[in-house]
């Protein structure tokens, strides 16, 4: 089964670098970006389509079954938010074969998007230029969609602060992020706390340390079920880390979401590779930053906090490696656009080939083994 699951992968893999991927490609990515929303949508809205698409996709081994935070994770592969801001592709994600998926960045008020353009490949880059700035349709709109559906994968709400005048200060941010929680804690598996959005306005506001412990404070009010993790800046200076853990040390926060994008364009050629001024770079460019936050993290807390791993994977030697750093579980996106959908079967696998190269018999045992 393994060598036809890996047959099965390769031809859908070439299909898609030589077929689908040039044509895409010839498409604006905010166009191609809404295609492959909807085309997702459709995807999950049928039992039949459901079926094929797992077929095409799926794999399952129980080396890669996890608990953590009380959560059962069937593979450690997930969706990071950004890519389905409003919750449409969820039963598209099962099928696909991702180990569970989060929706957002959600927003107590709905957002159109910062003005101009919002998103550019940097194909040279294996990167995106990515500057929605929080587009959603709302937390009341999107819950609404969504509260009846039967979610079989684990399901995290990437909440943030809604990218508007009317949400103005500390206090009216605070509620604003409140409001979002409250709305989704009877349908969240978990909570993914957005601290770092590089393209809001006050998007770094709770990097501030007496800021995120007044946010942690009121989340702690709400006596959550789900826990509680903080997602971070692929540009925190160690300082600026080891303050959030500190902070977290005291608050109901369960793990970290390393990382966001990178606003960082230093020795990049940016004439050379048209890279514009605004936006944030994810893939390749974030890869190193991502793996270094993990690192650190990790050794620094020993172990303690779930870590989930997100930025420039492109492969499960990327995944895997991310994992042996400390991530526990980890999030594929650009990686998903340049490769095929596919890669999430292909990294799965490709974990369980380098757990066995490595003598363990499971998942947990290679998380962090890195510092060993």
């Amino acid at each position: 089964m393994e060598l036809i699951i890996k047959v099965r992968n390769s031809i859908i893999e070439f299909l898609y670098l030589n077929i689908l991927k040039p044509i895409f490609f010839l498409i604006d990515p905010q166009i191609m970006h809404h295609k492959a929303n909807f085309v997702g949508s459709i995807i999950g809205s049928n039992f039949i389509f459901r079926f094929i698409n797992k077929l095409f996709f799926s794999y399952s081994n129980s080396k890669l079954i996890q608990k953590i935070n009380g959560i059962k994770y069937n593979n450690p592969v997930g969706i990071p938010g950004g890519f389905d801001k409003n919750g449409i592709m969820i039963k598209g994600f099962e099928s696909t074969g991702f180990g569970f998926c989060e929706i957002g960045s959600i927003t107590a008020l709905s957002y159109r998007g910062n003005k101009g353009r919002h998103l550019w490949r940097l194909v040279k880059l294996k990167s995106l230029v990515v500057n929605y700035g929080l587009k959603n349709e709302g937390a009341k709109k999107i819950y609404r969609r969504i509260k009846k559906k039967k979610i079989n994968i684990p399901l995290g709400i990437n909440v943030a602060r809604s990218n508007r005048k009317e949400v103005s200060g500390l206090e009216d941010s605070i509620k604003d992020y409140i409001k979002t929680v409250k709305v989704f804690s009877k349908k969240a598996k978990y909570f993914c706390i957005n601290i770092s959005c590089p393209n809001a306005e006050t998007g770094y506001m709770f990097l501030i340390k007496k800021n995120l412990k007044l946010l942690l404070n009121e989340i702690d009010k709400l006596k959550l079920k789900q826990p509680i993790y903080l997602k971070l800046s692929a540009d925190l200076t160690k300082k600026e880390i080891d303050s959030i853990i500190e902070v977290s040390k005291k608050h109901n926060v369960h793990g970290f979401i390393c990382t966001n994008l990178t606003k960082n364009r230093t020795n990049l050629n940016i004439k050379k590779h048209n890279i514009p001024k605004v936006g944030s770079l994810s893939g390749v460019l974030v890869k190193e930053k991502s793996d270094e936050v993990i690192k650190y993290i990790y050794k620094k807390t020993k172990g303690k906090y779930t870590i989930i791993g997100t930025g420039g994977i492109f492969s499960a030697k990327d995944a895997y490696q991310k994992i042996k750093y400390g991530a526990s579980l980890v999030q594929v996106f650009t990686g998903m656009i340049y490769n095929g959908p596919q890669l999430i079967s292909q990294i799965n696998q490709g974990i369980v080939e380098y757990l066995e190269e490595d003598g363990y018999t499971h998942v947990n045992q290679a998380i962090g083994s890195y510092h060993n």
